[in-house]
């Protein structure tokens, strides 16, 4: 097996630091909508709840 040179094993951290961030960014805004749509449900706020559960579906797909 080669060794990887000093560059490619630093692209190769930045690329996994990079999934890390951004599935920790979507898992934060999965967490708040999640406490919105709770939220608007217990108000009774129909419209808000429309428009986060469909920010919810666009997270998830």
């Amino acid at each position: 097996m080669e060794k990887m040179d000093v560059s490619g094993y630093a692209a190769m951290l930045g690329l996994f630091a990079e999934m890390v961030l951004d599935d920790a960014i979507r898992k934060q805004k999965e967490q708040t909508l999640y406490r919105e749509i709770d939220s608007a449900l217990a108000r009774g706020d129909e419209k808000s709840f429309i428009v986060l559960t469909e920010q919810w579906k666009e997270l998830h797909s």
